[in-house]
């Protein structure tokens, strides 16, 4: 470990826009936590003992960190760092005490993720590119090629068998593949599995809501939440489940394996993620978050919860409300409102989330804050192609489906016009990723509609996103947009470069300059085009960032330039 050490109080001076403590991982007997924070300005490492306010941060260089998992039998931390803080990510070993420090994969250009180690083994499981499943040991960086193939990723190995995850996004499948035979046996449509003691346990969504199944067996169903993930104890005895509630917020249940007796862990946040198990079996750790508190770390140990890592939350924060209203087709929509004091109409700004498979959910949200507490609503709706609203709404803006998804945008803001939230001639949009490229169609499409907008890193145009993006994240695309030459005509009709002449309202553009993902040229096109047309726009370009903005002086910079743009259009 270096010299940083962390005192009691860090928390009385968290600024508004830190992410918070994230990622979880807890020690074989659950006494100490190692978790990603960016406390220091940036996400790095940190290791606390659980019941102390003492934290020490692990040194694993100078790129921000994604995750970190600890080895069930103790020895070592994988991390997943972002360098330059982009998409692509390299997997790096550290012993828990900050000494022999190695990278085991993610060289050069290849893009290393879904990191697990096996339990009860001191032997890493990691995926490069989307194309090659490696079990890695952790002190001599031995690398074994387990599978291989377009569009995988390895999810578990025992045995001689290895679960790979096959497919584009939407349409995945898992399979278990031997090794000495090379043959591969369909196991069920899902996501996430892993071998248990009785056969495999897997988030199964055959049906309409995702479900937990294991072999011969169901586990956890219901007709109101869907099974969002789970995390297996590594002693193979209990199971945790992170349910998604209609609507977004979340919900934690362990199920003994044995008996089936149930649990339901007390929730200190709206939205909890990253569940993991200490290797014994006894302590679970997860991240919770809810609008004013940025996101924490938990235990769950003997029917109690208590914090680990933990910021107060803000006692003014706003509690959004679900509102719903129908689509013009008569398809049933919700959103998050984050409503100013006193009666409206407000300026109001729509905000829409990534993905498109992303949901909009009652997180730590400092821009919705800052907005509210300067009287413009803000409202993020969960459009059709949203998840946590079952298979249907997920899949019904696939290809030529997305028409319809962009008819979602007007009809939010009707809804928020009739309603009296929303003064039609102060409405602006803004959104990241998916949510810029809808932001962007939302000004060509519905000019009128808006009076500004801010577009952070979408694509502006599917030709040259699928030209620029890195291969496999192109090849996992196609089945949510389209085959960029089967389907052309269709991906530039969908694009908001075809329209550009037709967008009117002043908009800024805000990207990562090392943003693999949906690489720059797509705001740089958008912002050339305007150029030309003398349209009202600004640039901002941030070095040293990807996809999103990892470090916290970005995210100030970026918070307060929003926050300057919206009000000179909307106040």
């Amino acid at each position: 470990m270096d010299a940083s050490v962390l005192p009691t109080s860090w928390a009385e001076s968290l600024p508004t826009e830190a992410g918070g403590s994230f990622s979880p991982a807890l020690s074989p007997d659950g006494g100490h936590c190692a978790y990603v924070s960016d406390r220091g300005g940036r996400p790095q490492v940190w290791v606390q003992q659980v019941g102390t306010g003492m934290a020490f941060r692990v040194d694993t260089g100078d790129a921000p960190v994604a995750q970190v998992l600890w080895s069930t039998g103790g020895g070592w931390l994988a991390c997943l760092s972002a360098p330059g803080g982009g998409p692509r990510h390299e997997v790096w070993l550290v012993r828990p005490d900050g000494s022999g420090l190695h990278q085991v994969a993610g060289f050069g250009t290849d893009a290393a993720d879904n990191m697990r180690w096996l339990p009860g083994r001191s032997q890493l499981v990691v995926t490069e590119n989307l194309t090659t499943a490696l079990l890695i040991e952790p002190a001599s960086g031995t690398r074994t090629v387990v599978g291989t193939g377009e569009l995988i990723t390895l999810l578990d190995f025992f045995d001689g068998t290895a679960l790979l995850r096959m497919g584009p996004r939407g349409s995945r499948h898992v399979v278990e593949r031997s090794l000495a035979t090379g043959t591969d046996r369909f196991v069920a449509i899902g996501e996430q599995a892993v071998f248990g003691p009785d056969g495999i346990i897997m988030r199964s969504e055959v049906d309409e809501l995702p479900r937990l199944v294991t072999t011969g067996r169901l586990l956890a169903a219901s007709d109101r939440a869907e099974v969002e993930s789970f995390a297996l104890a590594p002693d193979g005895s209990r199971v945790a489940v992170l349910w998604n509630v209609w609507g977004g917020t979340s919900s934690i249940e362990v199920i003994s394996l044995s008996d089936e007796g149930r649990e339901t862990v007390p929730m200190p946040g709206l939205v909890a993620a990253d569940l993991t198990w200490s290797a014994d079996g006894r302590t679970l750790g997860f991240a919770a978050e809810k609008p004013g508190q940025p996101s924490g770390i938990w235990v769950y140990a003997d029917g109690a919860v208590q914090p680990v890592s933990v910021a107060p939350a803000a006692p003014d924060a706003v509690e959004p409300t679900l509102e719903f209203y129908s689509a013009h087709d008569e398809l049933g929509l919700s959103g998050w409102l984050f409503r100013p004091a006193g009666d409206g109409p407000f300026p109001t700004v729509l905000w829409f989330h990534g993905g498109p498979e992303d949901q909009e959910r009652p997180r730590h949200g400092p821009l919705f804050q800052a907005l509210v507490a300067r009287g413009i609503a803000v409202f993020a709706p969960n459009v059709r192609g949203s998840s946590g609203f079952g298979r249907s709404f997920v899949n019904a803006d696939n290809g030529r489906l997305r028409y319809a998804g962009i008819e979602d945008v007007r009809s939010s803001v009707r809804f928020l016009v009739f309603s009296g939230v929303a003064d039609p001639a102060r409405i602006g949009c803004m959104g990241r990723s998916y949510g810029g490229y809808l932001t962007l169609i939302a000004l060509t499409w519905f000019p009128d509609l808006f009076r500004a907008g801010i577009d952070v890193c979408g694509m502006s145009d599917f030709a040259t996103f699928y030209e620029h993006t890195e291969p496999w994240i192109a090849a996992a695309a196609v089945s949510k947009y389209g085959d960029p030459k089967t389907d052309a005509a269709l991906l530039a009709d969908l694009s908001p470069m075809t329209r550009i002449d037709d967008l009117r309202a002043p908009l800024m553009l805000i990207h990562g300059e090392n943003d693999t993902n949906v690489p720059v040229i797509e705001s740089a096109q958008v912002a050339a085009a305007l150029s030309a047309r003398e349209i009202p726009h600004r640039y901002l370009l941030f070095p040293d960032e990807g996809h999103q903005l990892l470090n916290q002086q970005s995210r100030a910079d970026y918070l307060q330039e929003t926050i300057d743009w919206l009000s000179k259009y909307l106040l």
